[in-house]
């Protein structure tokens, strides 16, 4: 919501003597707005269990984190360049804030993917400790037999 905010805001601008930083604040914040929205309809309506070739929780850190970086970056140079008129003023703020509420996510995503990583190698571990105590254990499967009976 903070990015397409922060993307109205920057679409009221009329005129600009440097536009560079305008036009790179409006590439982040429009980016930001499609690939987030884009990978919340995809968590939203569980189209992401249909691809499971994809860690999708790396991916969400991945957005998260460049969406952060991209942010900062555009939003100090935006600042910097500023014309001190209203919808710059405010395109910054919101684009500050955005910065913000996706840091946090970025640090959540993290702690996620922490988490399903040390419980995949924990599951791996009990996987190999199963199949070395099964194959150990052929004489007391009945389904096996002795070629000597």
């Amino acid at each position: 919501v903070l990015a397409l905010i922060a993307f109205i805001c920057i679409e009221t601008i009329m005129e600009c003597s440097p536009c560079e930083g305008l036009y790179f604040f409006e590439f982040v914040s429009c980016s930001a707005l499609v690939v987030t929205g884009v990978l919340l309809l995809m968590f939203s309506l569980n189209l992401h269990t249909r691809i499971p070739q994809i860690n999708w929780n790396l991916t969400d850190l991945v957005n998260t984190g460049l969406s952060t970086f991209f942010f900062f970056i555009a939003s100090v140079v935006l600042a910097a360049l500023n014309h001190k008129t209203g919808a710059e003023i405010a395109a910054v703020i919101f684009g500050f804030l955005a910065m913000a509420v996706y840091a946090v996510n970025t640090y959540l995503a993290i702690k996620k993917w922490r988490m399903n990583s040390r419980q995949q190698i924990s599951r791996q571990t009990s996987e190999y400790i199963r199949a070395r105590t099964e194959s150990r254990e052929v004489d007391h499967r009945p389904e096996i037999q002795r070629l000597d009976a």
